[in-house]
């Protein structure tokens, strides 16, 4: 299935026309390679972690809601962290009811953000595939809309209205870099793009579900440990991203939990930037050497969370 332009088109109007108090335009930083210590014309860092709920799953999330019809019993999502805050967010803003599960693993900064925004929290097995087979048991005695993390065609449409914001804040750049838990920001991202950039999927070599699927020829379930395990923590890739990726993504690189720390505290220390691991991998693709751009080539990173305990960062 290959989403289509046109309606991430449609769902940027809805935002901007009704929503844009909610759905914000992330500014666009634009750095010489050389400010990040990397050999290539332009970085720009789409600072997506300033997103309401503090990551990209604002804009999926709400599009699904916006898309449905809600039960008096709400909506019910496992998450994480990041897609369970954004939908709790959406549904405080809709005036309905949530219920988030979340994997032991989740932080307790992020539980404590959903517990904040009005959500009722459940903590749902060790990791997120069991939460999630927790939350489909629950939703099945409620009858509340499931919001699924990364694998529903109104989340892809949703996160791919970040990619046309990145395009008309700057234009296209010759590749953006993107981080890969269950692959819906990857979807909406290379959704947008298509073969215009070029998109490089990026996962931790301790959670790498796009990285063995293309081992293996089709999702397979992976072993996922490691330091961005509560975001980037799928076992296996969603169906729609996999199908997009297929067509649409020539890349799919795996980064060490070092470098993906050195980044994350490099964006600190240098820029001032507090991001949580998972939007750490494409610095760390570029200051690692593990994705090379042309000497001449403008990057577009995909800076996409900061919900992290600020003490991690000391």
């Amino acid at each position: 299935m290959q989403i289509d332009r046109y309606k991430i088109e449609s769902c940027k109007r809805t935002f901007d026309v009704h929503y844009s108090h909610f759905i914000l335009q992330t500014p666009l930083w634009k750095l010489p390679g050389r400010a990040l210590g990397v050999n290539c014309h332009e970085v720009w860092l789409k600072l997506e972690h300033l997103q309401t709920g503090g990551s990209f799953k604002a804009r999926g999330m709400l599009n699904r809601l916006l898309s449905n019809p809600i039960p008096a019993s709400g909506v019910i999502v496992a998450s994480g962290g990041n897609a369970g805050i954004a939908t709790a967010a959406a549904a405080k803003e809709l005036g309905v009811p949530c219920e988030v599960f979340v994997p032991e693993i989740s932080s307790l900064a992020k539980r404590a953000r959903l517990a904040a925004l009005g959500a009722r929290v459940v903590v749902g097995g060790a990791a997120y595939a069991d939460a999630l087979q927790a939350c489909l048991a629950r939703q099945q005695e409620t009858g509340a809309l499931l919001t699924h993390a990364y694998d529903q065609p109104e989340v892809l449409v949703g996160a791919g209205t970040m990619a046309l914001e990145i395009e008309a804040q700057g234009g296209l750049p010759g590749s953006v870099l993107v981080s890969v838990g269950g692959g819906g920001l990857m979807g909406g991202v290379a959704s947008w793009f298509g073969q215009r950039s070029r998109v490089v999927a990026l996962e931790p070599e301790l959670a790498p579900a796009l990285f063995r699927a293309r081992e293996a020829g089709q999702p397979v379930d992976v072993a996922v440990s490691g330091i961005a395990a509560d975001s980037l923590g799928a076992r296996r890739i969603g169906h729609l991203a996999w199908e997009v990726s297929q067509a649409q993504v020539r890349d799919a690189l795996l980064l060490t939990d070092e470098a993906i720390r050195a980044a994350q505290l490099w964006f600190w220390k240098e820029l001032k930037l507090a991001v949580e691991p998972a939007a750490a991998l494409p610095l760390a693709a570029l200051q690692s050497g593990c994705y090379a751009p042309q000497p001449d080539e403008t990057v577009c990173l995909i800076i996409c969370g900061a919900n992290l305990d600020p003490a991690s960062l000391n």
